[in-house]
């Protein structure tokens, strides 16, 4: 069997297991190296680490040198807005980069299921995900029914919201797009097409198996050639629904504070991020590299009005976002 990400993913998690054994249950991986949507030399392999406490955790990596946060300190954050997001590079600035999303297995378990406080772990594990490592197997029967439990809440809150009849694709594309619009983000306005179309054929047979024992268990019923939801939400429950969606952009946003801290050198990766995502490159004053808490938020602010529409072609040239520039290449704020 093909490793998911391949080599790099694969010493990345031996590496991390290494530093803390049997304290980690599971380790997964999600996003481009996995789909294989444009990444290049300076992406990172994008991992959950899940975790049975976060004390120990934090400590075996602070004693092997791979995080200078205090442990205590970390572990403290770790249950505050869960996960933390830390970068594991354990070859240095050649070698691959891993962002850990680390969480704790109560915490996984809590926020991939219909009592998430927000939608930050359920807009990633419902796509498709490698698993690179389970303790035993017990663990990986465990994760396995986690993953199942988020892919069911899209019967709460995407398949009711969808004009009827709806095919597997139509509710496929609408979640992702749904995921993107529950997070700001810097990508191009195109990104969750492209991120479907990576994944088309993996959400495509998941989420067909998904409907057809859905129907069964009354959730949704036939329409045709397509599916509609058993149940017609109200008002209360639309209600319900957009104060979820909410209060989540809100908590997703907060963590933006918290993994300045936690993920050390964040801006040169942050800014390496916009540059790929949007074509734009960013080249930071002296003031914003000094003090960004104080000075970025006017450039965070013009990157994501200027996002273009569609993504930027690999290797193309790039329109320079300076100081002072405020062109609006197309779409909302």
């Amino acid at each position: 069997m093909t490793q998911p990400g391949g080599e790099p993913a694969r010493q990345l998690t031996q590496s991390l297991v290494a530093v803390a054994g049997t304290r980690i249950r599971a380790v997964l991986l999600y996003g481009s190296h996995l789909l294989n949507a444009s990444p290049d030399r300076y992406s990172a392999h994008d991992l959950v680490v899940v975790v049975e406490d976060y004390l120990g955790t934090y400590r075996a990596l602070r004693s092997s040198g791979f995080t200078h946060r205090p442990p205590g300190l970390m572990a403290v954050l770790g249950s505050f807005l869960p996960p933390n997001v830390i970068a594991f590079s354990p070859e240095g600035a050649d070698g691959p980069i891993a962002k850990c999303l680390i969480i704790s297995a109560s915490h996984f378990e809590r926020e991939l299921s219909a009592w998430a406080c927000d939608h930050f772990m359920i807009s990633r594990m419902i796509q498709a995900v490698g698993i690179l490592h389970t303790r035993d197997e017990a663990a990986g029967q465990w994760l396995e029914d986690r993953l199942e439990s988020a892919r069911r809440t899209v019967f709460d809150w995407a398949a009711p919201y969808l004009d009827a009849p709806f095919s597997t694709e139509d509710l496929t594309r609408e979640m992702i797009a749904m995921c993107y619009r529950s997070e700001i983000r810097p990508e191009s306005r195109s990104r969750a097409s492209s991120i479907f179309e990576a994944q088309r054929p993996y959400l495509l047979d998941t989420y067909d198996r998904l409907l057809t024992e859905a129907c069964g268990e009354g959730l949704v019923v036939r329409d045709g050639q397509g599916y509609r939801s058993a149940v017609r939400p109200g008002s209360l429950v639309r209600l319900r629904r957009w104060a979820y969606f909410f209060v989540s952009k809100l908590r997703v946003t907060a963590r933006w504070f918290k993994h300045m801290l936690t993920f050390e050198n964040w801006l040169p990766y942050v800014v390496r991020k916009v540059e790929r995502r949007t074509g734009m490159a960013v080249e930071l004053t002296p003031l914003e590299e000094r003090a960004p808490l104080i000075f970025l938020w006017p450039r965070l602010v013009r990157v994501l009005r200027n996002r273009p529409a569609d993504e930027a072609p690999a290797g193309g040239s790039a329109p320079t976002l300076a100081e002072g520039d405020t062109r609006a290449e197309g779409g909302d704020t």
